[in-house]
């Protein structure tokens, strides 16, 4: 999960070919919640934490994006000291603290339910624009926040005093609200530098907050080359750990940013950012088959309300 990045509402580009974008999303969302999975792995059977492992994803993302950019678009590199606050604000709060409680998050709770309870940030997000920014919402920002709460009241089963771990359900919902903060960063600086770039500062801010508060030379470098079980239904199966962090950095993160970027080419923000709601339920049936995680019936159902709530959302503005 980062994650994904923020698409931000723009105005409809040429629908040229439209079912080339949402297959593009499709499989972009495909890999994060594949990423989900692997990310659980790694926390779960290598000895690394959530924030260590928010470094590794921070760094090597910001390698493999700014390699990327040097070689195919060197001048979206360009950077003006009044940029340099922002873009440091939006790499702490809008990237290395949304990884490190995602992480967190899936440690502690199926990956189904933490991407559900993250993908609240849109919901947030039209309440910003509804009470902070004074802007006419209109009735559909109500349904959401209806849709939303009584899903989430569904998946938490809160009348049986939340028998989900309370640590997981507070770092989820933390990062949806530093999600939502990555969302309204995200939006107010695409205007000024193209979303690749953008990503790619961020994730070298993200990088260095990590490197000062958990620095390189204390990282348990000798877990990289161990071999750990895959877990659930992969049990029998071992991986050596930098082949799972790997994936992560390109299979999870930047291989699916560019599909992202590239179907916005052919379809509006809005609808991009509704297919990719595709993650909570490819990430759910993907932890289902390979860790053996599942949502009960009526978590089920308040997993498809939250959807709705969502979609809603992502139409408010």
């Amino acid at each position: 999960m980062v994650e994904p990045p923020f698409v931000p509402p723009d105005a409809p580009p040429p629908a040229e070919r439209p079912l080339r974008g949402y297959a593009m999303v499709l499989a972009a969302a495909t890999l994060w919640a594949v990423n989900g999975t692997v990310s659980k792995v790694i926390l779960t059977s290598a000895d690394v934490s959530s924030a260590r492992l928010a470094e590794v994803r921070s760094t090597g993302a910001f390698v493999g994006l700014a390699l990327v950019l040097v070689a195919l678009r060197p001048t979206s590199l360009r950077l003006g000291w009044r940029e340099l606050p922002r873009l440091v604000v939006f790499g702490v709060l809008g990237l290395a603290l949304v990884q490190a409680l995602y992480f967190v998050a899936i440690a502690r709770l199926d990956i189904g339910i933490a991407l559900l309870l993250q993908y609240l940030a849109p919901v947030l997000v039209a309440l910003w624009a509804r009470f902070v920014m004074h802007e006419q919402i209109g009735r559909r920002l109500w349904v959401a926040l209806m849709l939303a709460f009584g899903g989430l009241a569904l998946i938490v089963d809160v009348w049986r005093g939340l028998s989900l771990d309370g640590l997981g359900v507070v770092a989820a919902l933390a990062a949806a609200v530093t999600f939502a903060l990555y969302i309204l960063l995200a939006e107010r600086e695409v205007g000024r530098r193209d979303p690749a770039s953008l990503v790619c500062y961020g994730s070298l801010f993200a990088a260095l907050f990590w490197a000062v508060t958990q620095p390189w030379w204390t990282f348990p470098a000798d877990i990289v080359d161990e071999r750990v079980s895959l877990l659930g239904n992969l049990a029998g199966t071992q991986s050596p750990v930098w082949l799972l962090m790997a994936f992560m950095v390109v299979g999870g993160t930047i291989v699916p940013f560019g599909l992202l970027v590239g179907a916005l080419r052919h379809l509006s923000a809005t609808r991009a950012g509704i297919a990719a709601m595709w993650e909570p339920v490819a990430a759910t049936a993907v932890a289902w088959a390979w860790l053996g995680e599942s949502l009960d019936p009526l978590q089920m159902v308040g997993g498809v309300v939250v959807l709705a709530g969502i979609a809603v959302a992502q139409t408010v503005r």
